[in-house]
């Protein structure tokens, strides 16, 4: 998986693709197909410290973050979270919104809700169905977001040296704390979907959509 995730980041306008990792294993894997690899302290509570730990050796301005756990990620979602931060110059940290188009998906607590004001930043990240619709009619999309960050340098420096905040310990977001702390966080659209893999019953769904596709 995690070769194949490397190949589809590897397609995007990025200048090159790093895996920072703790792990010898995937040290192994990834150095065996000829990628890439920063090895990082095993003391990480989050992926933001690791990927705080690897930029120090990166000469990059701009650092996008895909996980390793997403095979079904397109390159063209790694370029449009970069634009979001690069034509917001106010902006910390550039992420991505799809429309949930189902109820379902809206109660679900593992797809993360984001909500926008009207320029694309976000008011807020929440594993409830937000906004609430006080009269049955919604008068705008509600949004799942995609996990895919990109941070200014200083800005994920700056992230991962701050201490947990009240709202992400209550949701378990980390991106909460960037809110809580007032960074800006710039949003864009896609229309592209992904499909993070966390139990064996989202490999089964991703060989699916794989195979059907």
């Amino acid at each position: 998986m995690i070769q194949h995730v490397y190949r589809r980041a590897a397609l995007a306008q990025t200048s090159g693709v790093v895996v920072a990792t703790d792990d010898e294993r995937v040290r192994d894997v990834v150095e065996g197909f000829g990628g890439r690899v920063l090895m990082t302290s095993e003391r990480h509570a989050t992926g933001t410290d690791r990927l705080a730990e690897a930029v120090r050796f990166l000469d990059a301005d701009i650092i996008i973050n895909v996980q390793a756990d997403e095979p079904l990620i397109e390159p063209a979602m790694i370029d449009q979270a970069a634009a979001a931060l690069e034509d917001a110059p106010a902006a910390a940290i550039g992420t991505l919104r799809k429309a949930i188009e189902t109820e379902a998906e809206l109660a679900n607590p593992n797809v993360v809700k984001v909500v926008v004001d009207l320029s694309g930043r976000a008011l807020y990240f929440s594993r409830a169905a937000v906004p609430f619709v006080r009269d049955g009619r919604r008068a705008h999309s509600a949004w799942r977001h995609v996990g895919i960050y990109a941070y200014r340098r200083e800005a994920l420096l700056q992230l991962a040296a701050l201490p947990p905040t009240p709202l992400e310990q209550s949701e378990s977001l980390e991106q909460l704390r960037a809110l809580e702390h007032g960074f800006v966080i710039q949003t864009a659209e896609t229309s592209h979907d992904t499909i993070g893999v966390d139990t064996p019953e989202d490999l089964e769904r991703v060989r699916q959509r794989v195979n059907t596709g």
